[in-house]
């Protein structure tokens, strides 16, 4: 079978690239800003401008890679072209009009000012009819596709819920507690709920086509990563509500099923690991396996077990606000979101390109900088949270910008690692503009 359309994806993937690159700019202001030298804040970036930025980026680039992603699997695994590539385009420049003009407007103060969900209104209803086409192409696709696998439909379910969850997020509310509930449903129910979906589809994509083993027993296992999840994930949402004046009963929610949430990426690394060892061929694109393989067992550490370490009510009581939530989320995203974007990608563009760059030294550099670089950083900013967290909480013997000063040496060492970690990306990168464009004949080969 031949799918050309395929190849929309690597443009999907080359802004991911892109907008990632930003990212890490923006991060390392905020680094040298924590450690002290702010030196950009009477030049127009001051750090709450660097930290919209920053995270907003992150959005954004992973759900480029996402829509890249379901562009890609979704055509092979219904067994029909996408439905119109011209409109994918289409989407694709709008989503790129969109990240810019946020960018832009952060830097003139033009914002919502809640947090995690910064971008100016009328930007949502840019996006709201963005997703629209993306979802509407992806679902006539399937629809009418020769075949709907778990795969695809667990894929689809999340991007079609990530999509419906973020209309919560532009409801206005004079209430500072019902803003912050249903911000909630957005903030958390992608990152802890629906984007588990995606990341569930995109692995078992993955698990199927490099280790060989049976479709049927790999998507059984989805079903389990599911239902945890969804069992998990929407109510230990309560973990956000401890603060916010809701009623007290989210405290014995929130807490019990926040520490059933690592269930679902225990699940996911379990299943990854048991898959590789059941593997009966032998794929050669080893990179592509490695990010595969590394994603499921960082994002349990990550996301399972270091938002478990200081979700639970008795810990979030001293940690809530502190930079250890910066050590867990950092860990979690790369190993759960970032990875899994980098394993498809990896896996993708031999097929798109025809050039058959596998196992290289600077791919193997790439994984293994990047992931040393995200676990020191990750390290830096637990030592500074624990150390924030007993001077400004605990001992109350000093105020938030008095442990601030206090922690900045810390810093010093998260800078060293995210250069380490800036230096592996940027060799990613550099696989990525190796492998050249997409061609028609390099998908005919590959998809025959």
């Amino acid at each position: 079978m031949k799918y050309k359309s395929q190849k929309v994806a690597y443009w999907f993937f080359a802004l991911s690239m892109l907008l990632l690159s930003l990212q890490l700019v923006y991060g390392l202001i905020m680094g040298f800003a924590h450690a002290g030298m702010d030196g950009l804040h009477d030049w127009g970036i001051p750090f709450n401008t660097a930290k919209a930025v920053h995270t907003n980026l992150l959005v954004v680039w992973l759900l480029s890679g996402f829509m890249g992603a379901a562009y890609y699997i979704i055509p092979e695994e219904a067994q029909h072209e996408l439905v119109s590539v011209k409109l994918a385009y289409v989407q694709l420049i709008s989503l790129a009009l969109v990240g810019v003009a946020a960018i832009v407007g952060y830097h003139f103060n033009y914002w919502e000012g809640r947090k995690f969900l910064e971008i100016p209104r009328p930007l949502d209803y840019l996006v709201v009819v963005n997703v629209l086409l993306f979802m509407g192409l992806i679902l006539v696709t399937l629809f009418k596709g020769k075949r709907r696998t778990t795969t695809a439909l667990v894929l689809t379910m999340g991007l079609l819920f990530a999509a419906l969850l973020y209309l919560p997020g532009m409801l206005d509310f004079n209430s500072q507690v019902l803003d912050s509930f249903f911000r909630w449903w957005v903030v958390h129910l992608w990152v802890e709920g629906v984007w588990e979906l995606i990341m569930g589809g995109i692995l078992s994509f993955l698990l199927i086509k490099l280790t060989g083993v049976d479709r049927e027993v790999i998507e059984k296992w989805l079903y389990v990563i599911v239902g945890l999840t969804f069992l998990s994930g929407i109510l230990g949402t309560g973990h956000h509500y401890y603060y916010i004046g809701v009623n007290k009963i989210w405290l014995i929610v929130g807490g019990i099923f926040s520490a059933l949430e690592p269930l679902a990426f225990l699940a996911m690394a379990l299943f990854a690991v048991n898959m590789y060892r059941k593997g009966e061929k032998k794929h050669p694109n080893k990179i592509a396996l490695y990010w595969t393989i590394g994603s499921a067992i960082v994002s349990f550490i990550g996301a399972g077990l270091l938002g478990f370490a200081h979700t639970l009510p008795q810990t979030n009581l001293y940690t809530h606000g502190t930079i250890v939530t910066a050590m867990h989320g950092h860990l979690a995203f790369w190993g759960a979101y970032a990875m899994i974007v980098f394993a498809i990608i990896s896996y993708a563009l031999p097929n798109m390109t025809g050039r058959k760059f596998y196992d290289t030294a600077r791919g193997r550099m790439a994984f293994w900088m990047s992931n040393i670089g995200m676990i020191g950083m990750t390290v830096a900013f637990g030592v500074a949270g624990v150390a924030q967290v007993y001077l400004e909480r605990i001992t109350k013997s000093m105020s938030f910008m008095e442990a601030q000063k206090e922690i900045e040496v810390h810093f010093i060492v998260l800078i060293i690692m995210a250069t380490l970690f800036i230096i592996g990306i940027t060799l990613y990168i550099i696989e990525f503009v190796k492998h050249g464009q997409p061609t028609d004949e390099a998908l005919e080969v590959n998809n025959m």
